[in-house]
């Protein structure tokens, strides 16, 4: 496929407060990307920048192969060909559902401006409310008819700015499905933003982790979780406990529930001088990888649960004092202060150098 969107190393700033720093990724047609990060990271930023309502500093911003943002220069959003679909919708409460996704084609033939919307309508579910003013709308309906707004001009890009924020957990759950699905069935190349990782995962083909301004890692949402580049994304993304370690070889790491066997010498060099005998590590448990086993003659106290219906979120606490998080099923209801066996069952592990770690410490990724 073709890149259609491409960032390079682009700089923006607010007087001497740097938002983004030589921020670069490509997006290719038909693919949806995420940038998703916590408040403050520029991921919104550069969302505007895209648009066009922010100028650059430094770097270029190309679409089609075409720059339409760079130093001194920014072609005007309405000639970008870009749709966009705001956090609190922007509709507009005096007009008619149909008036509100028909707004973007004022040049076009007013049979075709019909004959438009009622397609849009259409797929985004909404033919039979056509009539209706945005208030007489429930939030998922309004964010249906932002949408439709924004496909209707055909847009080569889609923007989504956090779109389900002002939805419950369940509505946003449904409509993000949805909304992939429309955007697939239409071959729609999209970037969302947001800071729910669940919203990403669902939503997006490629997402990048944002920090500071940066792109800590662009990746798949699998490679995110199991692989990611450095402490921070460790941290962001998922739920997981380090664990301190130390390599006994290149094949071994011990570890308080055991010693690890690892095939180092398969992607590392030999003279790696991080993973040498006797190096202190720390090796990031996530949840799934703690398996309850009551025949084990590892034994974790329960210090906290949280049910969530088919499983339980239990929070376990080792002899040392150090804590694991494990998925059980919530036919094993254990009470707090209860003792049970468990054991690690991990497919492949994340390792870190144990040191005073800044946000992009490098990260190595082992599979036993």
């Amino acid at each position: 496929m073709d890149t259609l969107l491409k960032l390079d190393q682009i700089q923006h700033a607010y007087g001497k407060q740097t938002t983004i720093s030589h921020l670069s990724f490509d997006l290719r047609k038909g693919e949806i990307g995420c940038l998703l990060g916590p408040s403050g990271c520029g991921k919104t930023t550069a969302l505007r920048c895209i648009a066009g309502f922010e100028p650059l500093m430094g770097g270029e911003i190309l679409l089609n192969g075409m720059v339409v943002s760079r130093a001194n220069f920014s072609l005007p959003p309405e000639q970008r060909h870009v749709g966009m679909v705001f956090q609190d919708y922007a509709l507009f409460p005096h007009l008619t559902v149909a008036a509100n996704v028909g707004f973007g084609l004022h040049r076009s033939h007013p049979t075709e401006r019909m004959q438009r919307v009622a397609e849009m309508l259409q797929i985004v579910g909404l033919a039979e409310e056509a009539n209706k003013y945005p208030h007489e709308l429930s939030g998922g309906q309004q964010q249906r008819v932002a949408l439709a707004r924004a496909l209707a001009p055909h847009p080569d890009l889609l923007l989504l700015d956090e779109p389900f924020s002002n939805l419950d957990v369940t509505l946003r759950e449904r409509l993000s499905l949805e909304i992939r699905d429309i955007l697939k069935s239409l071959h729609i190349t999209a970037i969302l933003v947001t800071h729910n990782q669940d919203e990403a995962f669902s939503v997006a083909d490629v997402i990048g982790v944002m920090h500071q301004g940066k792109i800590m890692q662009w990746d798949t949402a699998y490679n995110l979780y199991h692989r990611p580049a450095n402490r921070f994304v460790a941290n962001f993304i998922g739920q997981g406990i380090f664990l301190p370690g130390k390599v006994l070889s290149l094949e071994k790491i011990e570890i308080e529930l055991g010693i690890l066997t690892e095939e180092i010498y398969h992607q590392y060099q030999l003279d790696d001088a991080i993973y040498h005998a006797g190096s202190e590590v720390e090796v990031l448990i996530r949840p799934d990888d703690i398996v309850y086993d009551q025949q084990s003659t590892l034994q974790a106290m329960v210090t906290h649960k949280a049910f969530r219906g088919a499983e339980i979120l239990y929070t376990l606490k080792l002899a040392s004092g150090k804590t694991l998080l494990s998925l059980i099923s919530s036919h094993h209801n254990h009470a707090i202060g209860e003792k049970i066996g468990i054991r690690l069952e991990a497919d492949h592990l994340v390792v870190f150098k144990k040191e005073n770690y800044t946000d992009v410490q490098e990260s190595r990724t082992f599979h036993p």
